[in-house]
């Protein structure tokens, strides 16, 4: 017998609470590829819908990437299922060249994109997604092998925002939340839902491809549930290190009004008492570095093994008063660490800092041909 033969349905009670704090919304934007938990997002969707006098319009967007010759028809199906149920549908696909190399995270960015673009058109602020608690454990446990930090560890919160796919599409952020209203039911649950009223689904074979990393991890989960490391596990860690997470972010939101010569300016410069940085507790020095980064430099998030290792470079840089102790760049921006202040201030142009660099090499070079002759 599967977990999911074993597994109870969603009721219609607990469908009231999953999608409740959503009544108030104008449109509703549901993400659905045809898959087992996106198809269950959509039936409890409308039957929490259906269920109200009145309540959001509830529109399905399924994504086609064209990536598997069955897409297409996965789509139509969606669109069928969308109608029997009174939802609105809208296919979008992904044209043009796909690449040779991390093809997964791409198609990611393009759908959360197009989403997005599906989402204002309709004049929604919101767009729900089908992530499960099996999901939010391979979150985990993928970002646990790549050496996360305690913010990556959190893996999903239930609302998150689009602002990252608007930005990757040009256009300014503005203000589309991400909602993930199954994140605490498992998957076996929705499987169950389905079945339950009859209702089938698509079968992507990607999600079984061992050439990619997330069914890799997702093999492990039942031989880590046998030592009581299962999916629920997985997440209560995760929202126990996004509790801690909130509060290190306020301790540095605290510790910047400390520290800082002034209110900081869209653009920068930001000043930093040097004396007071060094003497915050490591993680929100680290943290405050690099919101300051962040907000003064023009080449996205910083890595956070840099900002590790410019924070160790700082503090063991040697205190010479002719001389800054420090000059780093780091993400577009530059950190400047002497005299007392930590400064941060907008990076030059990378083709300024390749001559300027240049020209140091060559000077340096023609002192060594002169030493030699």
């Amino acid at each position: 017998m599967s977990a999911a033969d074993e597994a109870e349905p969603v009721s219609a009670a607990e469908a009231s609470t999953l999608f409740d704090d959503l009544r108030s919304a104008a449109a509703l934007v549901i993400a659905v590829s045809g898959g087992p938990d996106s198809t269950a997002l959509l039936v409890l969707a409308a039957r929490w819908r259906a269920a109200l006098k009145q309540g959001p319009a509830l529109i399905a967007v399924t994504v086609d990437h064209g990536l598997r010759p069955e897409s297409a028809r996965e789509a139509r199906a969606v669109k069928r299922l969308a109608g029997r149920l009174g939802v609105r549908h809208r296919t979008l696909r992904w044209t043009g060249r796909k690449p040779a190399t991390a093809l997964q995270e791409e198609a990611r960015s393009v759908r959360y994109r197009l989403l997005a673009a599906a989402a204002r058109g309709a004049g929604a602020r919101h767009v729900l997604t089908a992530h499960t608690l099996d999901d939010q454990a391979e979150t985990v446990l993928l970002r646990m092998a790549r050496g996360s930090g305690l913010s990556g560890l959190g893996a999903m919160a239930r609302v998150t925002r689009l602002a990252h796919a608007a930005a990757k599409a040009g256009d300014a952020p503005d203000g589309i939340a991400l909602v993930r209203p199954l994140l605490d039911v498992p998957k076996a649950r929705l499987i169950a839902t389905l079945a339950a009223v009859g209702i089938s689904f698509a079968d992507d074979p990607s999600n079984r491809d061992p050439r990619f990393t997330r069914p890799r991890l997702r093999a492990l989960i039942p031989t880590l549930a046998g030592e009581g490391l299962d999916a629920g596990r997985l997440s209560l860690l995760a929202r126990r290190l996004r509790r801690a997470d909130a509060a290190i972010e306020s301790a540095v939101s605290a510790a910047a009004v400390v520290v800082s010569d002034g209110p900081w300016r869209d653009g920068g410069p930001i000043v930093l008492d040097a004396q007071k940085f060094a003497a915050l507790p490591a993680e929100v020095a680290l943290r405050l570095l690099g919101r300051a980064i962040a907000s003064v430099g023009d080449e996205g998030p910083v890595e956070l093994g840099k900002l590790e290792a410019l924070c160790e470079a700082m503090s063991g840089a040697p205190d010479r008063a002719a001389a800054p102790r420090l000059r780093r760049t780091l993400a577009g921006a530059l950190v400047t660490l002497g005299g007392g202040r930590l400064v941060i201030e907008r990076a030059p142009p990378r083709s300024s800092r390749r001559g300027r660099k240049t020209l140091t090499t060559r000077k340096r070079g023609a002192g060594e041909a002169t030493k030699r002759r």
